[in-house]
């Protein structure tokens, strides 16, 4: 393709949110309501526009009385092992706002942020800061007060990218030591007009003192303000920015003192006063003990003060629990208070780790012949055409996205967004349609969409180099179609569908593209080896593949066929192929071009039947991976575990299917893939289950556990199948065994996680995982089938 063609592209995936939300599809109140939010996900919290490049704020804070534990103590973005007992939104709706709760035992303080738009948005936000000593917190080395006279420190950054202006409006009131009331910003920009951020002195905090030799030092119940100017590629780096603030300081204190005779710590990692002009600026507040603040953000015209706030966060809260307990709210037997807490904690930190991220990305477009992945031995080819680095920066781009863990995976993920949007569909579809717009955006025109979503340098930080290049060569599990389906669920049986239509009319073009782009890179070969199938078309394989992984498909290690051979076929792709041109039928049959219903439905037929013919087993009585054996002949290589389950999982096998019984078996086997605490990534029995990396070889994982009760459902619903009783206690066991190991983990360790252990039920490997994980939400939500349990209203969309 000509680079011209190719430019244009771009610049159409870089077209701004606000822009790209201007359609006539979504009104302008709705994404009004949606503009501001915490979507700085990576952050405890941090606050921006979806807009390119504009305001974006963060928060950092941490204990300051022992120079030996700083500056790992100061909190900045979401880490790992950071001795966090839990942390996350409380209650959080994207159009209202929420609370979110940082449970810091190592700082021995809970951080409160609350978080409200006024006017739905229109009248910009306000956050309050709330700090409150922790009972079980220690005294820290050398300190001699209390846990209720512990000293914290609490920075806001506050930084303006591209054209405008942010500036301390107030500078005449701060003195050489800092402002004694509110400190008030006056900014202005092209996409937000003119505006003031402030940030309050709230009454009734009180602030450290200290008495070091005789000389005069600035007094710690101001509010210290830094003004700078910096190089627009480090304005994210909220923290290396204070670190440089907070240096000069302690230089000076350093020169004077030397380092055996220094200030109390909480006096020296104090930044400068010098309020003015910038492009980012530092807001330092140190406390003792116990302590509040506010930020407002108010467009020019309003006029909002604290007492919105108060009303603003108790509305909220109100608001979201009563809708909650309408639209989500756990059914039986997981319909009392604590498990009803445990879900709103869940869905809240699901939706509120919807992130909007803009910049460029690392892409690969050599289009090197050796990604055909045609010749025996092709990884060793692809791994030294990826040798040859030839990929480079493109974009920008913008992404408006849910993130699979906001401390580890604060990104976009094409597979797990599908999964993620499942919840919030119920809660709020056009939301979910705004992602999937914003996701099918990020299409080349082609019709590739980049698996992994990382833009810009803040997004690369989080991620190694070696993972960062994407290749045009390569796909992900498609499950926005999966989403796209529960839509059509969702609103065309409940007749929500005015803006519903004209946005899918408007999203069709590109739907068919990507199932073309699918088609056409990740073919499989029938031909070559006289495969025997009711079509000769439908047969897919993965590319990407080495001895150890398929990255691609998302699971990983799981085994497959030894060595990798061209003439692989696998299961799970040709079951994500029916998935997406049975969605397809769907679309273009509710569009009423009935053209392509029948095209789709022919292929979904052709899928189905090659499904049975190449890749089920009679002996082993599970669906397999073919590939090719030493006689140049297609054979089945079967680990049995999720490979197995796909056509079921995807809703290629009906529930009247020849083979479901023996499927159910598999689910239900102890010997093989059930167990106390959800159904096993691989069969106890395999040879390989539970070795080397063991990431898809045992462990217990939610988004394929949903599927599969989903599943089981469905048929447990469905009068007319001769497993509908078996499937129905399949179901109400599965259901509970997930529920119980999510929660128990939860309320052990305060997070949800990436995996669970198969022997014990424990979490594992990603901490606060609250991506695909949170199905667990749907799941509770699912009905009661168990015998003898009354009546429950089976919900449309299931």
């Amino acid at each position: 393709m000509a680079w011209t063609q190719w430019g244009i592209s771009l610049l159409l995936a870089s077209a701004t949110a606000a822009n790209a939300a201007d359609t006539p599809v979504f009104s302008k109140a709705s994404n009004d309501s949606l503009l501001w939010g915490p979507y700085r996900p990576n952050l405890y919290f941090g606050v921006r526009p979806r807009l390119a490049k504009s305001l974006m704020t963060g928060l950092l804070w941490g204990r300051v009385e022992d120079y030996t534990t700083i500056p790992n103590s100061i909190r900045y973005t979401c880490e790992q092992n950071e001795d966090m007992a839990g942390y996350g939104w409380d209650v959080y709706d994207p159009r209202t706002g929420g609370i979110q709760t940082v449970h810091d035992k190592g700082n021995g303080i809970d951080m409160e942020m609350s978080f409200v738009k006024f006017d739905k948005g229109r009248g910009g936000w306000g956050a309050r800061i709330k700090g409150t000593p922790r009972e079980d917190a220690e005294p820290q080395a050398g300190s001699q007060a209390g846990i209720h006279d512990m000293k914290t420190s609490v920075w806001l950054t506050a930084s303006l990218e591209g054209l405008g202006s942010l500036e301390a409006l107030n500078t005449d009131v701060g003195s050489e030591y800092g402002y004694e009331d509110d400190v008030i910003f006056s900014g202005q920009s092209a996409d937000l007009g003119e505006f003031t951020l402030t940030v309050t002195d709230a009454e009734g905090n009180s602030h450290p003192t200290h008495a070091h030799r005789s000389i005069l030092t600035k007094p710690l119940d101001k509010t210290l303000v830094h003004s700078m100017q910096v190089s627009e590629e480090i304005l994210w780096q909220g923290k290396g920015i204070v670190f440089n603030s907070l240096k000069t300081t302690i230089d000076e204190y350093v020169e004077e003192y030397t380092k055996e005779d220094m200030p109390p710590a909480w006096q020296t990692y104090t930044i400068k006063n010098l309020p003015g002009p910038g492009n980012v600026h530092v807001v330092q507040k140190v406390f003792e003990g116990p302590f509040e603040f506010d930020v407002l953000f108010v467009p020019s015209g309003q006029k909002k003060t604290s007492k919105d706030l108060n009303k603003g966060i108790s509305e909220v809260s109100k608001s979201f629990g009563k809708k909650y307990a309408d639209i989500l709210g756990p059914q039986a037997p997981f319909d009392d208070e604590e498990h009803l807490e445990f879900s709103k904690a869940l869905f809240s930190n699901l939706i509120g780790g919807i992130g909007y991220f803009y910049g460029d990305q690392v892409i690969d477009r050599s289009y090197a012949p050796e990604y055909d992945e045609e010749n025996e031995g092709f990884w060793e080819e692809t791994a030294e055409a990826r040798a040859k680095n030839q990929q480079k920066l493109e974009g920008p781009y913008e992404l408006f996205t849910s993130v699979p863990s906001r401390p580890f995976f604060p990104r976009g993920f094409l597979w797990d967004e599908g999964f993620h949007l499942l919840p919030i569909i119920d809660w709020d579809p056009e939301l979910v349609m705004q992602i999937l717009t914003s996701w099918f955006n990020t299409m080349d025109e082609d019709g590739w969409i980049p698996r992994e979503q990382i833009l810009g340098s803040e997004a690369r930080s989080k991620v190694p180099a070696e993972f960062q290049v994407q290749y045009p060569h390569y796909a992900n599990p498609p499950t926005l179609f999966m989403t796209l389906e529960a839509l059509l669920d969702k609103l065309v049986s409940s007749k929500s569908d005015e803006t519903f239509k004209p946005w899918l009319e408007s999203l069709y073009p590109l739907l068919v593209r990507n199932f073309e782009w699918y088609r056409r890179t990740q073919w499989g070969d029938l031909k070559s080896y006289d495969r025997e199938a009711f079509s000769t078309k439908e047969g897919y394989r993965w590319r990407g593949r080495t001895p150890q992984h398929i990255l691609t498909s998302g699971l990983d290690d799981y085994p497959r066929a030894q060595p990798p051979h061209p003439g692989e076929l696998h299961t799970d792709l040709i079951s994500w192929m029916g998935l997406m041109s049975s969605s397809l039928e769907r679309v273009a049959a509710y569009l009423g071009d009935s053209d392509d219903e029948a095209k789709y439905a022919k292929i979904t037929n052709a899928i189905r039947h090659n499904i049975d013919d190449l890749h089920w087993s009679k002996e082993e009585k599970a669906y397999c991976d073919a590939t090719i054996d030493d006689y140049e002949e297609s054979a089945l290589i079967c680990h049995k575990g999720y490979i197995s389950l796909f056509p079921f999982m995807t809703g290629m096998l009906g529930p009247n299917h020849e083979h479901l019984g023996a499927v159910l078996d598999l689910i239900g086997s102890e010997d093989e893939l059930w167990s106390p605490f959800g159904i096993r990534s691989l069969s106890l029995k395999d040879e390989l289950y539970g070795s080397a990396e063991n990431y898809w070889r045992s462990p217990i994982w939610m988004n394929m556990n949903y599927l599969i009760v989903k599943g089981l459902l469905n048929v447990a619903l469905t009068p007319s199948s001769p497993q509908q009783e078996r499937a129905r206690t399949l179901y109400t066991g599965l259901r509970k065994n997930l529920v119980n190991t999510v929660f128990r983990s939860w309320r052990e360790t305060g997070f949800a996680w990436e995996q669970y252990n198969p022997e014990t039920g424990a979490g594992q490997r990603t901490q606060h995982f609250t991506g695909w994980t949170s199905l667990v939400v749907k799941i509770m939500e699912m009905p009661n089938l168990a015998k003898g349990a009354k009546e429950n209203k089976v919900h449309d969309e299931l």
